[in-house]
């Protein structure tokens, strides 16, 4: 028997719960923040070469992020399962429900803080790691992970570091090789074109990525609020719900994010039309193969590998590496920072709550 939640079932629940309903607006924080913060990224390289203006750009990308929610949703949830069933938080629907809160707050005060000073962090880290320390809590312990889902986490991260780095390497080598007695001006015009293409593909799949993340989170919600049984093989997600994440996904894309352009996309890298086509096409490729098997990655840690490969295909004294290491520590301090924030905030809610 499948789990469906209607739009009637979420108010009800909403109405009976002040908790849920702080949880269902932290979410929504989290998701605006994501697309002002994570969503930038995927037309990064376009703007860096520019294919297209700032403004444009994230107009685009707040569309394709609507529209790669809504239609990779209604064919594969894989992502969405994998977020659902990575942790528990016990049997007790009332503290686990104010945990899940803890996790939210601590997602968005991390994602908001990195916002702030322009640093390209991953919102998917930062919902694993606050929902993995929140979980710690409630439980007690290192049961509350489970452990065959959570290694998933990992396979993303080598998946879009290796894929992204290696595919951005490849398909740069491969464009020289068959451009190399085209005519320079003719093959700017169509990569500039192409490019325009790829970040829109790099947008959609971000939405798909990213919003069933959030998606589960809502899911996960409201069936701890209504005290019923969370199994992933019963979960669907109703369609109404992904035009509410993808709506609120799409405004954060649309009011921010010109800051997280300029430090992936111009300051890392000097690219050539050719080359954003490249670094694009590669984060796409390593997006879709993440997204149907089932992995949660980040756009940010795929497209800005991919453009590193790209860098360093034409020559490695032209990638910015300090630039590189410092988003590399900023993603390894995203887990331990991000969980023990989600830790100790719901070992405070817990008590005041």
């Amino acid at each position: 028997m499948s789990l469906t939640i209607d739009l009637a079932m979420f108010f009800t629940e909403l109405m009976s719960n002040p908790v849920l309903v702080v949880v269902a607006l932290l979410n929504i924080g989290v998701i605006v923040v994501n697309g002002a913060t994570d969503a930038p990224n995927a037309i990064a390289t376009a703007v860096s070469t520019r294919a297209m203006r700032p403004r444009s750009a994230i107009i685009m990308a707040a569309i394709c992020n609507f529209f790669g929610l809504l239609l990779i949703s209604l064919v594969s949830t894989a992502v969405a399962s994998t977020i659902f069933s990575m942790v528990d938080f016990g049997g007790n629907s009332q503290q686990a429900l104010v945990a899940l809160m803890a996790a939210m707050v601590a997602i968005i005060v991390w994602g908001a803080t990195a916002w702030w000073f322009g640093i390209p962090t991953s919102q998917s880290h930062s919902l694993i790691a606050g929902l993995t320390g929140a979980a710690i809590a409630v439980q007690g312990g290192f049961d509350a992970i489970n452990w065959a889902e959570w290694i998933k986490v990992i396979y993303g991260i080598l998946l879009s570091t290796l894929m992204g780095f290696g595919a951005g390497w490849l398909i740069y080598k491969v464009i020289g090789h068959f451009c190399r007695n085209v005519n320079r001006q003719k093959a700017n015009r169509f990569f500039r074109v192409a490019q325009i293409f790829t970040g829109a593909g790099v947008a959609f799949m971000h939405g798909a990525q990213d919003g069933q993340k959030f998606m589960s989170i809502f899911v996960l919600a409201i069936t701890l609020a209504a005290g019923m049984h969370t199994d992933v093989n019963t979960m669907v997600l109703p369609l109404w719900l992904m035009v509410f994440c993808a709506l609120n996904m799409g405004i954060g894309t649309a009011v921010g994010g010109e800051r997280i352009i300029k430090s992936v996309g111009v300051d890392m890298v000097k690219l050539e039309s050719f080359q954003g086509f490249a670094a694009s096409l590669s984060t796409v490729i390593s997006l879709i193969v993440a997204t149907f098997g089932g992995l949660p990655v980040s756009t940010t840690h795929t497209n800005t590998t991919a453009i590193m490969g790209v860098g360093a295909a034409r020559n490695p004294k032209t990638v910015k590496w300090s630039i590189a290491i410092d988003m590399v520590k900023t993603w390894v301090l995203t887990f331990p920072g991000c969980g023990i924030l989600g830790f100790v905030c719901a070992k405070l809610f817990l008590i005041i709550l």
